[in-house]
């Protein structure tokens, strides 16, 4: 009769690969954090940009941008939920300053002024870009994680992050840019 090697737990630990995909998760929920930490405050911030901007087609796309950062923090709270994980906001230094930096273009530049519309769009690309990076990344590990439907409802903020960084490009094209070097 052959005798088998009781169960240690050593075993029962789990393996390397294991391990290494547990790291991985972690890193991916660590950087979701940051994306919702910087989808929050971009949401707080929005507002005030609208309230800033001299044209109304400027104030209604700071508007609509902030509707969909809206929608975009709910999205990626139901990506915590499908990772089981609590939502929680991690500070993300990068979306931190540049949010400093579009007090700093409503303070440095004069109200009323297309100067100001330029510098705002500037401000809210940058933030446009940001987010761009980061959902394309959060896409892609969520596809080595294997979890289709992370990836799908990434993609889909994904695709309205460049919605939005098109649009607002267009205004500014359009004739902000134009008249604010006519000031």
């Amino acid at each position: 009769m052959t005798k088998t090697a009781p169960r240690t737990a050593r075993s029962a630990a789990p393996s390397v690969k294991q391990q290494r995909g547990q790291e991985f998760k972690k890193f991916f929920v660590d950087e979701l954090k940051d994306i919702y930490w910087a989808e929050k405050n971009l949401a707080k911030s929005l507002p005030k940009m609208k309230r800033a901007a001299t044209s109304q087609d400027v104030k209604a796309a700071f508007e609509k941008h902030a509707e969909e950062t809206t929608q975009h923090i709910a999205i990626v709270e139901k990506v915590f939920g499908l990772l089981g994980e609590t939502p929680r906001a991690k500070k993300c230094p990068a979306m931190h300053g540049i949010l400093t930096e579009a007090d700093e273009v409503i303070r440095d530049t004069e109200k009323d002024t297309f100067v100001r519309d330029a510098a705002l769009i500037l401000a809210a690309q940058k933030a446009e870009h940001y987010e761009i990076a980061t959902y394309e990344t959060l896409r892609i590990f969520a596809g080595y994680m294997n979890n289709k439907r992370v990836v799908t409802m990434l993609e889909g903020i994904l695709v309205n992050e460049k919605y939005t960084d098109v649009s607002l490009t267009k205004i500014a094209e359009g004739f902000v840019n134009q008249r604010a070097a006519q000031e």
